[in-house]
């Protein structure tokens, strides 16, 4: 259905793809890792934008399962940067009702690390403030290979007939299950591409691709994007009556 333009109207689930960490840095005459340092902090920043902009789910993208490719050096920096951003903001983000899940493949993440995931997931489980959902060796058609796998074994199981499986089905099997799909989708760092995030999710939303790289990104950007997100005309493939 066609849903015409409301200034007022705000996005209820924003993605954000926060890139340009390492430029940031390098053009600083610093180490990459100094940039993913000052992208960590500019998260909190921009979590606590989120309610007064009407934002209900906020997803961010940490890490890609093609992030692997980087040196050793920067995925080992990134592996331990997770682990402290975990361990420091557990606390403010309880005690601000922040509700904190994890996406990705948690298999191919080490065990420290999965285990302070899952100490954040249940510490914020009662929180019904924003929902902060972050994308951690995280791929869409990782994320949809994986789904795919559960439903054909539901399907061998007899769980499932194949003809019952239709458009609203897979959606039950991906890591977002919980989530409604995004509506407005940022990338930060002047490039525009979607690079293998929420490829399923984000079939009918708005995007906003911005040069900003992503540890100059503000919060009086994100509302400034936000409150642009009511101008659309979102049709949804249907055309004005």
């Amino acid at each position: 259905m066609s849903k015409a333009p409301n200034a007022d109207a705000a996005p209820r689930h924003v993605a954000v793809i926060m890139d340009g960490n390492g430029r940031w840095a390098q053009r600083r005459g610093r180490p990459r890792l100094f940039g993913h340092q000052a992208g960590a902090r500019r998260v909190r920043e921009i979590v606590e934008a989120c309610p007064e902009c009407g934002v209900e789910y906020l997803t961010i993208f940490a890490f890609s399962t093609e992030n692997w490719k980087r040196t050793q050096e920067e995925v080992a920096g990134l592996m331990s940067l997770f682990r402290l951003y975990i361990t420091r903001e557990a606390r403010a983000l309880r005690e601000n009702n922040v509700r904190v899940r994890f996406i990705g493949d948690r298999p191919g993440l080490d065990r420290k690390l999965r285990e302070l995931m899952d100490q954040l997931e249940t510490m914020t489980a009662h929180c019904d403030g924003t929902n902060l959902t972050i994308a951690l060796n995280y791929g869409g058609r990782d994320e949809v290979a994986r789904a795919t796998r559960r439903l054909a074994q539901d399907v061998a199981d007899g769980k499932l007939k194949p003809e019952d499986v239709g458009e609203e089905t897979l959606p039950r099997y991906l890591d977002t299950c919980l989530l409604p799909d995004p509506d407005l989708v940022i990338r930060t760092s002047g490039e525009a591409r979607i690079s293998n995030f929420l490829l399923w999710q984000s079939a009918y939303a708005e995007y906003e691709f911005i040069d900003t790289l992503w540890p100059d990104f503000t919060a009086a950007e994100f509302t400034r994007l936000t409150q642009g997100f009511g101008r659309r005309d979102r049709r949804f493939g249907a055309v004005p009556a």
